[in-house]
């Protein structure tokens, strides 16, 4: 316990640091998530082959060098922001293209007929998209958008190699202090627990309320 105690602070910086890049980055690739699932989807060409392109560059990219790309190729293009900024930008965006395609996945168990039978009544893409298929689709996608949101909130560590505070990153300060590095990475991962239960927590909520029955 005296890892903890002595050092208290440094993890509660490190904690509320790793909370807030999982919080931002979670709204930012939610919002871009289903913006390139509709594209996916939508009728138009322009936007379907932007919407592949978008995922699959992103999801074969590993994270690491999309890390690099934005927090030292941007500056270089006269894109200067806080690094915590650049950070949000690199996890989001990295882990939209899995909630698009999870999104895009619970689009295709909606009947085709459910869109035909709307767009017979005179709804446009966007309102049939928005008042009849995500809101079936959403059910079904609940499990597997928690879990993405779970691994972006592990991925955060990577943010401590630039610069970034965030909770991995404290087990630099506290081994240069001579602290058992087996107990310093104990708590870490307390810390990484704490945030991943309360992710899984709210979403096992969302899926009784909301889910589908199986």
């Amino acid at each position: 316990m005296n890892v903890l105690i002595d050092n208290f602070s440094l993890y509660a910086e490190g904690f509320l640091g790793t909370l807030e890049l999982t919080v931002y980055s979670s709204v930012l690739a939610l919002l871009l998530g289903f913006l390139m699932a509709s594209f996916r989807v939508a009728p138009v060409r322009s936007l379907r082959v932007f919407g592949t392109v978008w995922v699959t560059v992103l999801r074969n990219t590993p994270l690491t060098l999309l890390f690099f790309a934005v927090l030292l190729g941007l500056p270089r293009f006269g894109v200067v922001l806080p690094f915590e900024v650049f950070a949000v930008l690199a996890l989001g965006c990295y882990t939209s293209a899995f909630i698009c395609e999870a999104l895009r996945s619970g689009i295709n168990t909606v009947p085709t007929g459910q869109g035909e039978a709307a767009r017979s009544l005179g709804m446009t893409f966007t309102q049939t998209l928005n008042l009849v298929v995500l809101p079936q689709a959403f059910r079904s996608v609940i499990p597997p958008v928690g879990s993405t949101l779970i691994a972006l909130a592990k991925n955060s560590a990577i943010a401590g190699a630039f610069s970034v505070t965030e909770l991995l990153g404290t087990y630099k300060t506290l081994s240069e202090l001579g602290y058992n590095i087996v107990w310093t990475f104990v708590w870490i991962a307390v810390g990484y627990l704490i945030i991943t239960f309360a992710i899984s927590a709210l979403f096992n909520a969302l899926e009784k309320k909301w889910g589908v029955a199986r």
